[in-house]
Formats: C-alpha cells, sequence, structure tokens
C-alpha cells in the first residue's frame, strides 16, 4: 500500500504537526506501508519505507507575522499531482495549509482516498485581523477539505467540536490522540536527574521553569514573560524558535537554548521541575505528552487541557492570566514533587505510538477497500 504523506514542513521545522507526521510515518513504515512524503524544503532524504519528495517555498508568513503558512511554486503544485496519482491514499496533516488543499483537490480529480488528520482549531490571536483570517479559512478552505474528505480524524475533542460546529462529515470523525514515543521519552533516576542538571549548568536550588515551542503569541509568551520578570528566584529555560525571542528580554533568570533535536529535548523534560505551556489554538500538544512521560509536571491552559480531558487528573491548569498561574505555580510547589513525577509519568504510559499506527493502518486498509468497490470498473 502506497501512501502519500503532505504537511507543510517536515520535523527538522520541530513544529508539533511535522513531529508527528514524522512519528507515525516512521512506524507505518515499519509495518509495510510505503510512505511517499511532501513537505517544504528539508533535506531529501529517505529511511526504509519513507521517501521524502521535499519542494521550494517561501515563508514570508512565518517570518514576518509568526504563523506557519509556506507558500509552494506553481510547478510545484503541478508536480504534487503525479504523487496524488501514484497513490493509494493521500494523508493530509491539517486542512488549510496551500499544498494540503491543493493535494486534496488533486486526489478528488483522481479518485483517490484522503484522510485528514487535523490537530489545529480556532487561535485567538490578539490581532482582529488575523482572527478574522483565521476564522474565515476555517469556514471556506478547511471546511471543504474536511466535509470532502473521505475521513477526518482529531487529535482532541476540542478541535473536534469546534469543526463538528462548521461542517456536516461524510463518515463520523475519529477522535485518536498523538501517541508517545515512551522509549525514547521516559524518566531516570532522581541522581541522574541532577548529573542532568549539573551539566546543563542549572542551580540545584533553584526551580527550573521549561517552555518548549514556537516563541509565538499563541503559545502564551507574553505571558511567560511576565511571569519570569515578577518570579526572579526562578529560572526561565525556552526551547524554540520564532519572532518573540526570549533572549532578548534582557531578563537575567531568563535562558533561551533555541530549536533543540528531540533527543537533546528529553534530558531537559527530565531535569526541569515543570513545563509551562499557556497556549491557546490547538489540540493537546505532542510537547506536553513527551514532557509528562519524562516525569515532568505541567501547567497549560484549561482550553489546552480540553484536549485531553481524561488527563485532568494528573495535568494543571490556570486561566490565562498571571494571578492565576502565580497561584498554580505556588501549589504545584508545594505539592509532593516524588509523587507528581510519577503520576504523571505513569499517566503517559497509556499513549501508545504503536495502537495508533495499527489504527491508521485498518483505516487506510478499509479506505483502499471502500473506494475500489466505489469505483465503477
Amino acid at each position: 500500500m502506497r501512501v502519500l504523506l503532505v504537511t507543510h514542513y517536515y520535523a527538522e521545522h520541530q513544529g508539533g504537526v511535522e513531529i508527528v507526521a514524522a512519528e507515525l510515518a516512521r512506524r507505518l513504515a515499519a509495518r509495510g506501508v510505503e510512505i511517499i512524503w511532501v513537505a517544504s524544503d528539508g533535506p531529501a532524504a529517505s529511511s526504509t519505507g519513507v521517501t521524502r519528495l521535499p519542494v521550494s517555498a517561501w515563508n514570508l508568513t512565518e517570518q514576518r507575522l509568526g504563523f506557519p503558512y509556506p507558500l509552494w511554486s506553481p510547478l510545484a503544485l503541478l508536480r504534487l499531482s503525479q504523487q496524488v496519482r501514484a497513490a493509494d491514499v493521500i494523508h493530509l496533516h491539517d486542512s488549510l495549509y496551500l499544498g494540503n488543499v491543493v493535494a486534496y483537490l488533486w486526489a478528488r480529480w483522481y479518485h483517490r482516498p484522503v484522510v485528514v488528520t487535523q490537530h489545529v482549531g480556532p487561535v485567538p490571536y490578539s490581532s482582529p485581523l488575523l482572527r478574522g483570517l483565521l476564522g474565515l479559512a476555517n469556514r471556506t478552505l478547511a471546511k471543504s477539505v474536511l466535509v470532502g474528505c473521505d475521513q477526518a480524524v482529531f487529535i482532541s475533542p476540542r478541535v473536534q467540536a469546534y469543526f463538528a460546529r462548521l461542517a456536516r462529515f461524510r463518515r463520523p470523525p475519529i477522535y485518536l490522540a498523538n501517541g508517545v514515543d515512551t522509549e525514547r521519552f521516559c524518566p531516570v533516576s532522581d541522581a541522574e536527574r541532577q548529573a542532568i542538571r549539573i551539566r546543563l549548568g542549572w542551580p540545584t536550588d533553584r526551580k527550573v521553569r521549561l517552555f518548549v515551542g514556537r516563541f509565538v503569541e499563541k503559545k502564551g509568551l507574553p505571558l511567560l514573560r511576565k511571569l519570569a520578570s515578577e518570579r526572579p528566584q526562578d529560572v526561565w529555560v525556552f526551547i524554540g524558535w520564532g519572532g518573540d525571542d526570549p533572549a532578548r528580554w534582557g531578563l537575567a533568570n531568563v535562558q533561551s537554548a533555541g530549536a533543540l533535536p528531540q533527543q537533546t529535548i528529553v534530558d531537559y523534560y527530565r531535569a526541569a521541575d515543570l513545563l509551562v505551556l499557556p497556549s491557546v489554538g490547538e489540540g493537546f500538544p505532542l510537547v506536553v505528552q513527551e514532557a509528562m512521560a519524562c516525569g515532568l509536571p505541567t501547567l497549560i491552559s484549561p482550553e489546552t487541557l480540553e484536549g485531553a480531558p481524561d488527563a485532568a487528573e494528573v495535568v494543571a491548569s490556570a486561566d490565562l492570566d498571571v494571578a492565576s498561574w502565580q497561584r498554580a505555580i505556588a501549589l504545584l510547589d508545594g505539592a509532593d514533587v516524588i509523587r507528581q513525577r510519577e503520576k504523571v509519568a505513569d499517566f503517559a504510559r497509556r499513549w501508545s505510538w504503536d495502537a495508533v499506527a495499527d489504527r491508521f493502518v485498518e483505516l487506510f486498509e478499509a479506505m483502499v477497500v471502500g473506494h475500489a468497490s466505489s469505483v465503477p470498473g
């Protein structure tokens, strides 16, 4: 079975959607599925069962406005048709990106089944213009793709509920949370944890708050800047990239490590005291799942927690104002830290990439069989 995977970027871009796509592609390939992956930029590397076909793109919106929306050339969009025609199933990660929309249109033209995994819902940008444009795009482009695809898959109930208000799906949508590589993301002993802190140059007598994600408004950087300023007793470590780089805040207790590979980030998860992610407009981010798998307590927004309501027993949330986050941090610091770390790591073990990959194999096979029976001979 040949599956054409289309995303806006490859995993090297370090976005959650792309990292999820890469992990799923690797595990599908291990199950005998041939994966052709088309995305913006990136190396044209291939591994067993996964072939990359990168296309050049203009990235002006991310560079100037802070949100990723690569624009593919007309020639790249034309060549995309050849890959669609050669595939048995088209798998799109999100419904708004230009390459994904055009891949969907080519799939309709060539009568190929389409599965869409929808990660992102509405984003409450502070800019009325950006909010309006995204809302319009969701009500038009995203709605058209999700209504017309053969199967919509959502990574969180919150995102599914949002689009269910806009669209009537061809088939009942599926909720399928992202998996976690628990072999890579796992806790270590307290002695190992302290050794990692020393190697990273972190003090042993101060709390370390960790952020992982893009340095943009929707990830809650303005709130974290205020907290870091009001809590000089804490060390605030930021991993990521973007226009609002914390390195430029001028705060002595802030460290900006830039973009790091996952094999490096895992030690930051293991050594930190708290993951802080006051993000909005997304499901339940993969970084939260990975941090929890390493035994790191997390503090997120109530909106983000709606993406995994069953995790409320182990994940803390607070309204997006400084006073609420101050109170939540104080409560977490006063709790049994050892017990917290054990609870979140134990909970995270229920997220299995193998189970997710098996479900997608079943889904793709059903799409191929169903499509073959519906196409006139």
